[in-house]
């Protein structure tokens, strides 16, 4: 609630500030907004806390938006800081932080990698290959999947993904908990 507070007492300044610098009086910006000469006089000194229905017509008359009238804050950095770390070799950079649900990764398998050590556990997986040459052994499915292709697979059955011999492999993987299948939406494809 302080942040607030300090916002709210940094308008009148900042629409003084304004005003001035624009060398406008308050007579002229009243006749601009409809605001009286008084109302306007106390919102600049903070006598009267700025509202929405007096800082509309005050940002429109000067032609600026409401954030500049308010001061908004500054919103934080959107990067995610993504922090890689090595598993079974791999480096695997996680690009999801929320608990439980589908988690995404970012895995790189190294091109020594070739060796198939299969594996079970519950879930549902989703693998995209970025680059390279991934080699997926599923059950009895011996396969080799290249840069844009995907595969999706309960991993009940026995699976296990690395090089196929050929370099290192950049996979995008989602996996989700038993039961949660990917839902991919897309348009079709309209004809010209």
């Amino acid at each position: 609630m302080d942040k607030i507070a300090q916002a709210l007492s940094e308008v009148g300044p900042r629409l003084r500030r304004l005003r001035t610098q624009r060398e406008i009086t308050l007579a002229a910006l009243s006749e601009a907004t409809g605001i009286s000469k008084s109302t306007l006089s106390r919102l600049e000194s903070g006598q009267r806390k700025p509202s929405l229905e007096l800082l509309f017509p005050i940002a429109q008359a000067y032609q600026v938006p409401l954030d500049e009238l308010v001061g908004t804050p500054e919103v934080g950095d959107p990067r995610i800081r993504l922090t890689p770390h090595r598993a079974h070799g791999r480096i695997v950079v996680p690009l999801t932080r929320q608990p439980g649900g589908i988690a995404a990764w970012k895995i790189l398998v190294p091109a020594d990698q070739t060796e198939p050590d299969p594996r079970v556990h519950e879930g549902y997986e989703w693998l995209y290959v970025l680059s390279g040459r991934l080699r997926l052994v599923l059950a009895d499915h011996d396969l080799v999947l290249s840069a844009g292709q995907v595969a999706e697979f309960d991993t009940r059955l026995p699976h296990w993904f690395g090089s196929a011999g050929s370099g290192a492999v950049e996979i995008l993987s989602l996996f989700g908990p038993q039961g949660e299948r990917m839902h991919v939406r897309a348009q079709p494809r309209t004809e010209n």
